[in-house]
C-alpha cells in the first residue's frame, strides 16, 4: 500500500493527521484480516513549488531554509522528526518503508523516461506531462477511483494559468521545469 506522506517544510497539521489515521486504519484492518501488507509512505523532502499546479514559485523547503538560515536537508529532517512524533502521539503505526523523494531521484527519472518512451507522456516547454487520453486508449483510466475521463472537469477559473502547456485539462505533471537556481535539475 503506497501512501503520499507529507512535504516536510512546516509543522504537521490536521490534513496530515487525517491522511495518516485513514491509511493507518486501512493498514491495520488489512493486517487484521490476515493480509501481509507492505505499507510505504513517502516523505517529500525536495521539489515542491509554492504553486504546484503551474510549476511556479520558490521550492517550499528551500524557502523555509532561506528564512530559517539553515540547509534545506536540516529543515526537511527537523520537520520529518516533528511529523513522526505527532503521528506517534496519535497512535499511528509507522509504515514498513518510508522513502524520501531526494533518495529516489534516479528511479523517478528512469520511470518518467520509460513513460515518455512508451508514448504515455509528452514534453512541453521543459516540463513532462502524463498523457491521460493516450493512456485511456490503451487502458481503463480511473478504474480505482471510478472516475470517467469524459466526466473530469477542467480547472476552475482561478487556476487556469499553466493549462496552455497541457494537451488535455486532466493531464498532470510528472516533472515541472525547474528554474536555473533550483536544486532539482534534469539533464
Amino acid at each position: 500500500m503506497y501512501v503520499c506522506g507529507p512535504t516536510v517544510y512546516g509543522e504537521p497539521h490536521l490534513g496530515h493527521a487525517r491522511s495518516a489515521i485513514t491509511f493507518d486504519t486501512v493498514y491495520q484492518y488489512l493486517s487484521y484480516l490476515g493480509y501481509k501488507v507492505r505499507y510505504v509512505r513517502n516523505i517529500t523532502d525536495v521539489g515542491h513549488l509554492e504553486d504546484e499546479e503551474n510549476g511556479t514559485g520558490e521550492d517550499k523547503i528551500l524557502k523555509k531554509a532561506r528564512i530559517e538560515q539553515l540547509e534545506s536537508m536540516e529543515v526537511a529532517q527537523h520537520y520529518t522528526n516533528i511529523y513522526r512524533s505527532a503521528m506517534r502521539a496519535l497512535n499511528v503505526k509507522e509504515p514498513s518503508i518510508e522513502p524520501t523523494a531526494s533518495g529516489h531521484i534516479p528511479e523517478q527519472i528512469e520511470t518518467i523516461q520509460k513513460t515518455l518512451t512508451n508514448g504515455l507522456a509528452y514534453e512541453a516547454n521543459g516540463s513532462i506531462y502524463f498523457d491521460v487520453k493516450t493512456y485511456e486508449e490503451r487502458f481503463e483510466y480511473g478504474i480505482l477511483s471510478n472516475k470517467k475521463l469524459n466526466e473530469l472537469q477542467a480547472a476552475s477559473h482561478d487556476n487556469l494559468e499553466g493549462l496552455e502547456e497541457k494537451r488535455f485539462h486532466a493531464d498532470f505533471a510528472l516533472r515541472k521545469k525547474a528554474q536555473p537556481e533550483h536544486i532539482m535539475q534534469w539533464n
